[in-house]
């Protein structure tokens, strides 16, 4: 991979001072107001520079609020020579999209998870961004959280022995039925909103290659999307050692956000795991036989911290280019993932097995050109 673009250096007498990566918000989004523009805003090494909105005056008050340019459309915003990086909230369908042209326009990207769910694309945009030095990055937050590092030490440590299962659930209460998750057309469903949580979770403990070995798919028939779900994961053969996962997700259940690890002399549980606030004090539940420890972990801000590894991997600081290499594989195996669970799904819903009759990623691109194509005419999200 090429080294990664480094931003001019201001020299003072004492001491070099990085210029702060310059950013631009390509919609309003709910995430980007609530969480991404006050983490842009708080961390020195980022500076919200542009927002832009899809159509005349969306944007203004947002810009306002933070200082910075209002613009219309999005093609303006990649066109400024003040953004440096453009962070992507848009709905799912439009992710691949709008992270090609921003990459083609020579801007480091953060893009809401997931980036596609077609792995073939993944991989194509992650060699765009390696063509071109830049960084591409998928905003999944809780990796960032200090309390995943602490387990992975328990782990490391051999605190419950050769780890042999995963359990990892993340659910949340049902939804209005006008929210943007229910509509299929912009890629809504639960697989793609709370599933990419235990799935990410499952390959952030166990590695790339996983192995889906069933799945399935409740759907909604009035909004034509999935609402929960299921799966079980295992390692593949080239691993040490045989490793299952059982993963279940939904948005129409009571809230849960937690995964247990299990080992051969002991357990591994962590409540709260995948979005807490950020003045949250993570509590580590171990136990190995009769004996339970309880650790209770710093409150830290998972948004302000992987603002801080997309900033340090787009400006070349200690760490980030192994920050910016591991995001790109991971987005490439989330995407592999979701395509494999979706497809298994498909193939136990129909009798013996029979192959489903349309591919996912043909499925995804179709759903990505129509919203593209409605936005363009003035429709749509």
């Amino acid at each position: 991979m090429p080294a990664f673009r480094r931003p001019a250096l201001m020299t003072g007498s004492a001491e070099k001072v990085i210029v702060p990566l310059r950013i631009g918000v390509l919609g309003a989004a709910a995430i980007a107001r609530r969480r991404m523009l006050p983490a842009f805003a708080a961390v020195p090494e980022t500076r919200v520079t542009a927002v832009a909105g899809r159509a005349p005056g969306r944007a203004d008050g947002l810009a306002a609020e933070y200082g910075c340019a209002a613009v219309t459309p999005y093609d303006a915003l990649l066109d400024r020579t003040d953004v440096d990086a453009v962070y992507i909230p848009t709905p799912f369908s439009l992710h691949a999209h709008w992270t090609r042209r921003a990459l083609l326009a020579d801007k480091h990207v953060l893009v809401e998870k997931p980036l596609t769910g077609n792995p073939g694309e993944a991989a194509e945009l992650a060699d765009l961004a390696a063509a071109r030095s830049l960084v591409l990055m998928e905003n999944v937050m809780f990796v960032h959280h200090g309390a995943h590092a602490r387990i992975t030490a328990l782990l490391d440590e051999g605190a419950i022995g050769e780890l042999r299962h995963v359990n990892a659930t993340f659910t949340i209460p049902e939804l209005p039925a006008d929210d943007i998750r229910h509509r299929a057309d912009l890629g809504g469903g639960a697989l793609a909103d709370t599933g990419v949580y235990p799935l990410r979770l499952a390959a952030h403990v166990l590695g790339e290659g996983l192995r889906v070995g069933d799945a399935t798919l409740v759907d909604d028939p009035r909004h034509g999307v999935d609402i929960a779900g299921a799966v079980l994961l295992r390692t593949p053969p080239s691993a040490p050692r045989p490793v299952a996962a059982h993963l279940t997700f939904g948005m129409r259940h009571a809230y849960e956000s937690s995964y247990e690890l299990w080992g051969s002399h002991g357990r591994i549980r962590l409540d709260r795991a995948f979005t807490p606030p950020a003045d949250h004090e993570p509590v580590v539940h171990l136990r190995t036989g009769q004996e339970e420890r309880v650790l209770r972990l710093p409150a830290e801000d998972q948004v302000t911290a992987t603002v801080r590894a997309f900033a340090a991997a787009a400006l070349g600081l200690p760490g980030g280019v192994d920050t910016a290499r591991r995001g790109a594989s991971a987005a490439v195996e989330l995407a592999r993932l979701l395509a494999d669970v979706r497809n298994a799904a498909t193939r136990a819903e129909k009798p013996h097995g029979d192959p489903p009759t349309t591919s996912t990623a043909a499925a995804a691109s179709a759903a990505s050109e129509a919203s593209v194509a409605a936005i363009a005419h003035g429709k749509g999200w």
